[in-house]
């Protein structure tokens, strides 16, 4: 074997195996970043019901005004832009999204106990297409964990670590729920 072979072997490997890795990481953030595009895509079909919803319960929830007003201030701060490439950002980003689902929840609770409310067609139409909006949120969340782990490990796992702090290439965190939402369900709360 030449000596010009084997130097262009010991070094053009390494080259090529670095940037193998290199691009894989890009990659992994890239698909995580879309994964988290998706969510936003499907909060805002969620951000475009909710006026819809409040306009029609309106109509019918005169002692739950606190909750209205609460749902849309949630609403505005859930769609101020945000740096996705920023972790702080994208968790309170996450945070208010889960807020907005928890008092969405509260008011199609309170739909319930208002009988002309609950069974006005608009109602049953905007409630009926929320919880499909919902079902998509919870897919897309999902798939953007998924994307999250595999780009979390490339970027813990040695040398995706040390590759990542050169190409900047940082963690994503997680799509957690509140604690709220791990809280055990108690069914007298909604019988009485």
């Amino acid at each position: 074997m030449s000596a010009t072979l084997l130097l262009l072997i010991v070094i053009g490997l390494p080259l090529v195996i670095g940037y193998a890795w290199y691009a894989g990481l890009i990659s992994k953030r890239n698909k995580a970043r879309e994964a988290l595009s998706t969510i936003d895509v499907q909060l805002k079909q969620r951000f475009d019901l909710i006026p819809n919803i409040l306009k029609i319960a309106k109509k019918f929830l005169d002692h739950e005004k606190g909750l209205l007003t609460e749902i849309t201030a949630l609403r505005e701060h859930a769609q101020q832009p945000y740096d996705k490439n920023n972790a702080d950002a994208v968790r309170d980003h996450l945070a208010t999204a889960q807020s907005l689902a928890g008092k969405m929840g509260n008011l199609m609770l309170s739909v319930e106990n208002y009988p002309d409310l609950k069974s006005d067609q608009t109602m049953i139409q905007a409630m009926q297409t929320y919880n499909e909006v919902e079902a998509q949120i919870t897919a897309a969340r999902r798939f953007y964990n998924a994307t999250v782990t595999e780009l979390n490990n490339a970027v813990q796992i040695f040398p995706g670590n040390i590759i990542a702090s050169i190409a900047g290439v940082s963690e994503m965190p997680f799509f957690e729920t509140d604690e709220a939402s791990r809280a055990p369900v108690d069914a007298n709360t909604f019988l009485n």
